[in-house]
Formats: structure tokens, sequence, C-alpha cells
């Protein structure tokens, strides 16, 4: 019997689940910083937190991306690839955060974080060829999640405005997450190109 293929969801239905679906995460974790940010570093202290609100995103976003996964990648296998993957992403913004600061440390953030995320999803699906644009698309996607977020908090100074920076951050990092798991599964793997 032959092996069961599925196909790979197209671009725009990658794009879409993962622009709704890491919408409804992201707002699921702002809403633990709106309401809960100083309880949350109190308690758990600033590394803490961050890792709790990345362990969430990671929780609540495998859901989300694993559907847009096909079988040979199907959960919990994508659960730790994706795992992987947000985890190098937060760290290294963080990393470069804490270390560089301000605004210059949010950008050299988004940039390092989605290279990472980037390496370790075209690594899982044999895609590194295609590291370089993969990590373009995710870092314009992530770095107009993260600044048109934080305009929007900004402008409000508010819970209402930490929850809508978590629905568009949510809407434009995820739609980047979705269109690069689409190109990462699209390509075929690099031992097809040796055959």
């Amino acid at each position: 019997m032959p092996p069961i293929t599925q196909r790979v969801p197209s671009l725009v239905r990658s794009i879409a689940t993962g622009a709704i679906g890491f919408a409804v995460v992201s707002l699921c974790v702002f809403a633990t910083v709106a309401f809960a940010e100083r309880w949350m570093y109190r308690t758990l202290t600033v590394l803490g937190a961050y890792l709790a609100w990345t362990v969430l995103f990671i929780l609540l976003g495998g859901a989300v991306f694993g559907s847009l996964a096909v079988v040979r990648w199907r959960l919990p296998r994508f659960y730790l690839l994706f795992a992987l993957a947000f985890f190098a992403y937060a760290a290294g913004w963080m990393v470069a955060y804490f270390t560089v600061r301000n605004t210059a440390g949010e950008v050299v953030g988004s940039l390092a974080g989605s290279v990472l995320m980037t390496i370790v999803f075209a690594a899982g699906f044999g895609a590194v060829r295609s590291t370089v644009k993969l990590s373009a698309v995710l870092f314009l996607s992530n770095f107009l999640a993260y600044f048109l977020g934080a305009a929007i908090l900004n402008s409000l100074r508010s819970q209402t405005g930490m929850l809508l920076f978590g629905v568009v951050y949510g809407l434009f990092f995820g739609a980047g997450i979705g269109a690069v798991l689409q190109m990462v599964q699209q390509e075929p793997p690099i031992s097809e190109h040796a055959t």
C-alpha cells in the first residue's frame, strides 16, 4: 500500500491560519501581561515571567501551527520542533534586548529571534538553502508585529492598549510564521535534490 500523503496547505491558508490563530494565542498571553505583569515580575522575577510567557506561546501556538504541518511532522513531533524554534526566538530576542536595550535592542532582538526561529524550522524541514529568504519573511512580519503593536500601546497606555498590542503582534507574526511553515514544506528536502 503506498504511503498516505497530505498536501501542504496553500500559502493563503497558512497565512490566514497563522494570523488568526496566533492573534488569539497572543491575546491570551498579552492578557497576562496586561493584568498580571507586576505580580509575575514580583513572584517569578523578570526572567521567570519571560519564561512563563514563552511557555504559554509554545503550548498554545504549537496547536495553531501544528495544524499546518503535513503528516511527517504531525503532533507531538511538531510540538517539539515548534518549542525549539520559539524558544530559540525568545532567547535571541531577550539576549539582544537586555544587552542592547531600548528601541535598538528591540530591532536587534527581532532580527536575532527571527533568524534563530527560521534556522530551526529550516533544519527541521530540510530547507536550509532557503534560510536567508525565510529569515527575511519572518523578520519583516515580526518587526511589523512588534512595532505596530508597540505604537498602539504607546498611544493608549492602558490595559486595552496591551491587549490590542497582543492582537496586532499575533496577526502579523502569526502570518509570517504560517508563511514560513508553508514555504519550508514546499521545498523538497536536500536528500531529494541529490537523487
